[in-house]
């Protein structure tokens, strides 16, 4: 993944978590002893990073045994790296457990509880969070809607002061632009673009909706390179989860939804639930299908337009919110970053080197080279050609510990018998 390409007939020798050599394979044999993965016709590919991430709280509904579900599902899914957007203390712990090699999971990095209007509803309450969140050892902070101006004007303040970042959504007294300003490192969800792609000559009033949705009429396609030149101009980074917009706003039931192969591995009153969500936004009187259509369509130009102008793109699907299965949602988002007009090796670069550079470990992760940790998903097929390769898959390597597709749909076999299904 440091040029788009293949290097064919390949050997990687793995050791202690780590990749110690690579080459030709009719030039480095195996060490003696090795456990040899046959990788004949198939693609050695970095793992990949699901930005957008959610872990169960051990101490809720489901409990430990839940949360172990759903990070494994990240791991049979290829996802190596996961990026937690509303953390708890008992993540902190989890983190480190991780690191440590005592659970089999995606490496952690985990925000703290959310900054929202209802938990900091001035600025006083907003610096003691931020300093509270630095010292708890989170590794950055989240943001979610309701934020005054002069609230998110602290946490900009004393995050700088206390050297952390904050990401995540845009707030409606704050918009874009000044979230740009500020330097947040992450917009989630494209969240505030549609109020800044609205037609200079619509004065808009009232809710913006989820994500701009009630706005739809009003968005002019030509504003999209000026928000993405100033979003590089920046230097902050997108996390679209574009595919839980598609699933939101698809005219598809509830049921339809739900009945989906991989929500089988997810609790079934939990799919009940977000079939009864879905079911309930399409059915609003805001709602309209060509409507639905037209706003993805737009935030498919705006994945494109950022992508264009070098503006930063990270892999992520909010998983596991409404209909998004962790691991299988990550990989429907790359498809989509495809269809939105990436070709398949950027959309591969926002899930590996991408991702790297975001957290400035691009010397140790992000692509397939020596010194590297070996995280690495074996594959079918080349996602070079056809991106959908990448859920074909015959194994997944999270930090040198190899685990086969047997192995993987055996334990996806008693997820899905633990549900029920």
């Amino acid at each position: 993944m440091n040029r788009e390409g293949v290097l064919e007939n390949r050997t990687v020798v793995v050791a202690d978590g780590w990749i110690v050599a690579m080459g030709p394979a009719d030039r480095l044999d195996p060490p003696a002893g090795a456990r040899v993965i046959d990788g004949s016709g198939k693609y050695l590919v970095p793992g990949i990073a699901e930005m957008h991430a959610h872990i169960p709280n051990p101490g809720g509904p489901g409990g430990v045994e839940y949360m172990e579900n759903v990070l494994f599902l990240y791991v049979a899914g290829g996802i190596t790296t996961i990026r937690g957007m509303l953390g708890q203390p008992e993540h902190l712990q989890l983190r480190d457990d991780v690191a440590a090699g005592e659970l089999l999971a995606p490496r952690i990095y985990t925000s703290g509880p959310s900054f929202n209007g209802n938990t900091v509803p001035n600025a006083d309450i907003a610096r003691s969070r931020v300093i509270d969140q630095k010292r708890e050892g989170y590794d950055f902070l989240k943001l979610h809607p309701g934020l005054s101006r002069e609230s998110y004007d602290a946490i900009v303040e004393t995050a700088g002061v206390e050297e952390i970042t904050f990401a995540g959504h845009v707030s409606a007294d704050v918009g874009l632009e000044r979230s740009l300003d500020a330097g947040q490192i992450t917009v989630d969800h494209l969240d505030g673009y549609a109020e800044v792609l609205v037609a200079d000559d619509v004065l808009v009033s009232g809710s913006g909706g989820i994500f701009g949705f009630n706005l739809t009429d009003s968005l002019d396609e030509e504003k999209i390179p000026a928000a993405a030149r100033a979003t590089k101009a920046a230097g902050v980074w997108n996390v679209p989860t574009q595919t839980l917009m598609e699933n939101i706003l698809s005219p598809e039931s509830g049921e339809t939804l739900a009945a989906l192969p991989e929500m089988r591995y997810m609790p079934p009153r939990m799919v009940t639930a977000w079939a009864n969500r879905k079911d309930e936004f399409t059915s609003s009187p805001e709602y309209s299908p060509a409507k639905a259509l037209r706003f993805n369509a737009v935030r498919r130009q705006l994945i494109k337009g950022l992508q264009d102008a070098g503006a930063g793109i990270l892999l992520g699907s909010d998983a596991p919110q409404i209909f998004q299965v962790p691991g299988f949602s990550a990989l429907h988002e790359l498809e989509i970053m495809v269809e939105s007009g990436l070709t398949p090796y950027e959309a591969l670069l926002t899930g590996t080197v991408n991702v790297a550079v975001f957290l400035g470990e691009l010397d140790v992760s992000g692509t397939i080279e020596e010194g590297k940790v070996a995280n690495l998903v074996l594959v079918d097929a080349n996602p070079l050609q056809d991106i959908s390769a990448m859920s074909r898959r015959s194994g997944v390597m999270v930090a040198g510990t190899w685990l086969s597709k047997e192995e993987i749909d055996e334990r996806l076999e008693e997820i899905a018998a633990s549900y029920g299904n």
